[in-house]
């Protein structure tokens, strides 16, 4: 017997998960311009442009870390389309209400991503 599929307003995530999506690839479109000194470009001064050089790692990792929760919410976006949004991609079970409310591309249950 399959687990029960739980009640989902897929039309509300969806326009969650696109409204996310959105604000995350604007902030990666400034991050990716921060990164490339286009509205602060590198100082003659050697100090100056090392403590700015500096920030690019900072500024990558946030890149990272945006690049990532963009690919999920794809992710999601895709499960959603499919049919299989709401379900354990580990177990197959029902994810937890509480848990899609706030991660809602998340893509296991709480017990398997303990």
């Amino acid at each position: 017997m399959s687990p029960e599929k739980p009640v989902i307003d897929t039309a509300r995530v969806k326009a969650l998960l696109a409204a996310r999506r959105t604000e995350l690839s604007q902030r990666l479109a400034r991050v990716d311009a921060d990164q490339r000194h286009q509205t602060d470009p590198l100082s003659a001064d050697f100090a100056e442009a090392a403590n700015q050089t500096s920030n690019d790692e900072v500024l990558g990792a946030i890149s990272d870390t945006v690049r990532t929760e963009i690919a999920e919410i794809d992710t999601a976006l895709g499960r959603l389309a499919s049919g299989h949004y709401g379900h354990c991609a580990a177990c197959n079970g029902p994810i937890e209400p509480a848990r899609l409310a706030v991660v809602p591309y998340t893509l296991r249950c709480a017990a398997c991503a303990a």
